[in-house]
């Protein structure tokens, strides 16, 4: 899908026709719409296929009519009704007038310029409107991070309260979506610095205070995720021997409730046997023979009680 789009009074308005100085979003673009965009701005169709496959590392190429920019973003999704934070990568193009953005699939970062809640954004300031895009994008991180912070807490909670499988699953997921976090923050760290050097992105003063601050927030993401990564991984390594020590609490009771249970049974079998025994011909043996059973296995479970063994 294709949309063309360009900001007039303030308003991003979208366009039926081709203009200079637009925006162009293509969103799980097919190879009809990828051979024309390629066609009609000159641009290396590997440029725009490069957004298409999830595993595409992030990084800066320039060619003589066009700069890619290849950053990962973040993405919230619903699967099997928990939330999965993951990664998707963005291609922003610029080609002479234009911007071109390519992603799999509609994100909310996406989404926040073309509803216009991005404020002083205009397709015609280029370098602007990357920076913009980038700074968005940390935020989007800093803004999921946050939000594992506070859905760990909320297992944590849960986990207190009773050890189940699904509590430590989810803990699983939210470490799984924290490296991957980790990971992409780090490549679009490496474009962002490069950034700074490359002279094929035109900065002005104002742009270079931009880029440094998405440089900022950036840092700050990987710092917030390092440490939610190490505190989540601490914590799931604490539940884990906690849990390894209530089974071995319930196995040591187990023991000893079997091992206390096997006195009257001993005597029993002994009284048993098919030979003269002592009581044989006492009216009250049977009673006699369980008050000795009782009283033996109850000193013995005292025993075992002051031993710390219950």
């Amino acid at each position: 899908m294709i949309k063309l789009m360009k900001t007039l009074d303030q308003k991003v308005v979208q366009l039926e026709n081709f203009e200079p100085s637009i925006w162009i979003n293509m969103t799980q673009p097919t190879e009809a719409e990828i051979n024309t965009i390629s066609e009609k701005f000159n641009i290396p169709s590997e440029h725009l296929r490069a957004a298409l496959d999830e595993e595409e590392r992030a990084r800066i190429e320039v060619d003589d009519d066009c700069t890619l920019i290849l950053v990962d973003v973040p993405l919230l999704e619903l699967q099997e009704g928990s939330k999965i934070y993951t990664t998707l990568p963005l291609a922003i193009i610029l080609a002479n007038d234009n911007i071109i953005t390519v992603c799999t699939k509609e994100i909310p970062l996406i989404n926040d310029f073309v509803s216009g809640k991005v404020k002083a954004f205009f397709t015609y300031k280029k370098t602007r409107f990357i920076l913009q895009l980038l700074y968005k994008n940390a935020t989007y991180y800093l803004q999921y991070l946050k939000q594992i912070d506070k859905m760990s807490n909320n297992i944590e909670k849960e986990l207190h309260k009773s050890m189940k499988n699904k509590e430590l699953i989810q803990l699983l997921d939210l470490e799984k979506s924290l490296v991957y976090f980790t990971t992409s923050l780090r490549s679009n760290e490496i474009v962002l610095e490069k950034m700074l050097k490359l002279d094929a992105i035109k900065k002005y003063p104002e742009d270079e205070d931009l880029l440094e601050d998405v440089i900022i927030e950036n840092k700050q993401a990987i710092e917030m995720a390092n440490i939610y990564s190490n505190i989540l991984s601490g914590t799931m390594d604490a539940f884990a021997s906690v849990i390894s020590n209530n089974l071995n609490i319930v196995m040591k009771f187990l023991t000893s409730v079997t091992i206390v249970m096997a006195i009257p049974t001993m005597i029993a079998s002994f009284f048993g046997m098919n030979v003269p025994v002592p009581l044989a011909n006492q009216h009250f043996a049977f009673i006699i023979i369980m008050l000795i059973s009782l009283v033996i296995a109850s000193l013995f479970a005292l025993f075992m009680y002051r031993k710390k063994m219950f």
